[in-house]
């Protein structure tokens, strides 16, 4: 059983990083801001969700667990203000 779950960490683990490689790179190749940004919250969120479910599959408690999600949570309602925020002020920048 501790092999399966080591696999699933590793594969989990993995896919969050392509995804945040892919992220990385809408980052540095897209021509605009809110390209830009669309990319990288859309990739870092769903990276973020498969290292967390990478992690969760190692906790040794359901309170370890429920602190990842809880993070996951926060960092997932933080990028959705943030994300807005910097729309709008490139939206208002944008505007003669």
């Amino acid at each position: 059983m501790s092999l399966l779950l080591d696999a699933v960490t590793v594969l989990a683990v993995l896919l969050g990083m392509l995804f945040f490689l892919a992220g990385t790179v809408g980052l540095l190749r897209f021509p605009d801001s809110l390209t830009r940004l669309h990319a990288l919250t859309k990739a870092d969120n769903l990276g973020l969700g498969f290292v967390v479910i990478g992690l969760l599959a190692q906790t040794s408690s359901v309170l370890a667990g429920a602190k990842l999600l809880l993070i996951w949570g926060l960092v997932m309602w933080a990028s959705a203000a943030v994300s807005q925020l910097i729309a709008r002020s490139v939206r208002e920048d944008a505007e003669p």
